[in-house]
């Protein structure tokens, strides 16, 4: 048996698999077949029916079906339920994390760690299942009590799209569970697998609790699946992550119709080195940020600003170190980087680096296809003298523009100088530069750290960025209220009828 068939068949996984699910699958009538093929290889792995709208239809009426039953099992109630889906998850990493690299193409080690980071969002979620609080304020009128609370949404919309194939699943579905809200899942084409396994998974789960509808997934073309959950008035929110040009799109669709978003869109992110930093630290940092899942992170590192008083150095390390990078099948032990995820993306990495040539920028090492099967690129870094027009784009690629700067206020400038905003870095041993980077007049971007790289955020904070990036938050702190409503509540218990600001009304 082959590898790819050892991870299919652990995962319950067929030649040919449905593309619609409610807990029990369903069969597109009308469904066209998806292929999803191997960025290793460029093979097929497995085909999946894709829904058709009658499959979407049933997904999504189940969906708001059982969403009126599960807003009424206490929270700690369904917070058991979503620890199951951990545990669960955990008995399934391994081969979970390894379709993960199979289908996507990130090295073994990622995959294996956003099978992680789903199981640390629902233990997450499991503390957050008692912790669903509205707080009390003080009435001006006397024996009045004002509170908040807060209620389920309805069913929360995931498009989810192929870098983080689950992981961005389970910042959502997982919070939404807890929080009362059913949710129908709309995975990247790119793969399709994937969530079939997690649903699978997710089946199991619900079956054991005697629930249906819980989560579903429903895998289809934008066209067919992604315009109809979009414009679906049963549905108050969607979760989207994607381009910025799609990201409007979805905005622009759910406010017609008074729905919400969550956005996770588009960023260029950037590390600021000074001179006084540790450089081993930052070397590796840039390293992981620039070059981990093969520049295909929404918080990859785009931008570097190198003080010019070791600009020359770093280059010379990370030109050396780029050269040792291992490039091949990401299921394979010793490799750091894997392929990209499809020809397109090939494409757009090497239409990135035409227009650097273009204008004016050099490539100090890289800048190639790999001549091999598969998706695969070099590693590469630019050199720019200033910012130039396609630095200020997201490539989802692993290319690295690296600028100089001679003060901080002229880098921080610069950082923010394009239309995306999501993830930030400074690395420096200076209180007062640290500072500046954290206050008011430093980073403009949703995240934003000290001595540590632009990628690899935590659950337990809140994700998201600003400007282009969207401006929506995900996984931890107070995102939960995203997937609720707010409730203002006042109750008399006295025997009169005083009302606010003093007002009198007095009826004869």
């Amino acid at each position: 048996m082959s590898n790819v068939q050892k991870i299919l068949d652990d995962l319950g996984l067929k030649a040919t698999n449905p593309g619609a699910c409610t807990g029990e699958w369903i069969t597109p009538a009308a469904g066209r077949e998806l292929v999803s093929i191997n960025p290793t290889t460029g093979e097929p792995i497995a085909k999946v029916i894709q829904a058709d709208e009658a499959a979407y239809e049933k997904v999504m009426q189940t969906a708001a079906d059982n969403f009126t039953e599960w807003r009424m099992v206490p929270a700690p109630v369904r917070g058991e339920v979503v620890r199951d889906l951990g545990n669960e998850l955990r008995k399934f990493k391994d081969p979970l994390g390894r379709l993960v690299s199979l289908e996507m193409g990130k090295i073994k080690s990622e995959g294996l760690g956003e099978v992680q980071e789903m199981i640390d969002m629902c233990d997450f979620a499991v503390g957050l299942s008692r912790q669903l609080y509205g707080p009390t304020m003080m009435s001006e009128r006397p024996r009045h009590r004002m509170y908040e609370q807060w209620h389920p949404l309805g069913v929360v919309g995931v498009i989810s799209a192929f870098n983080f194939p689950v992981a961005v699943w389970a910042w959502n579905a997982a919070l939404a569970a807890v929080c009362g809200d059913t949710t129908v899942w709309k995975p990247s084409s790119s793969t399709p697998l994937t969530a079939i396994a997690v649903q699978n998974i997710c089946n199991t789960v619900m079956k054991r609790h005697g629930l249906t509808g819980i989560f579903n997934v429903a895998i289809g073309p934008g066209s067919v699946v992604g315009e109809r959950l979009i414009n679906d008035p049963r549905v108050p929110l969607i979760s989207f992550t994607g381009s910025t040009k799609m990201g409007r799109h979805v905005s622009e669709a759910c406010a017609k119709r008074f729905g919400r978003s969550i956005l996770e869109l588009g960023g260029n992110n950037a590390i600021i080195v000074e001179p006084d930093a540790n450089l081993d630290l930052a070397l590796r940092a840039i390293l992981f940020a620039a070059v981990g899942t093969a520049g295909q992170r929404c918080t990859s590192l785009r931008r570097l600003f190198l003080h010019s008083s070791i600009a020359d150095d770093v280059v010379a390390k990370l030109v050396k170190a780029y050269g040792s990078i291992t490039i091949g099948n990401p299921l394979d032990d010793g490799i750091l980087m894997g392929p990209l995820v499809n020809e397109g993306a090939i494409k757009d990495y090497e239409n990135a680096l035409e227009k650097v040539r273009e204008q004016g920028g050099e490539i100090v090492t890289g800048g190639h296809r790999v001549d091999r099967p598969g998706y695969y690129v070099e590693p590469t870094i630019v050199r720019l003298k200033s910012q130039i027009p396609i630095s200020c784009d997201e490539t989802f690629a692993p290319i690295l523009y690296v600028l100089t700067y001679d003060t901080l206020d002229e880098a921080v400038r610069t950082h923010n100088s394009v239309p995306q905003g999501l993830s930030s870095a400074i690395f420096t041993s200076s209180m007062y530069s640290a500072e500046r980077f954290l206050s008011h007049e430093g980073s403009d971007c949703g995240i934003a750290n000290v001595n540590i790289g632009t990628s690899g955020a935590e659950i337990g904070g809140a994700f998201g960025g600003e400007k282009e990036t969207g401006g929506g938050r995900e996984a931890g702190s107070d995102s939960w209220k995203a997937y609720m409503r707010r409730q203002t509540c006042t109750i008399n218990w006295s025997t009169e009828l005083p009302l606010a600001q003093g007002v009198s009304f007095d009826i004869d």
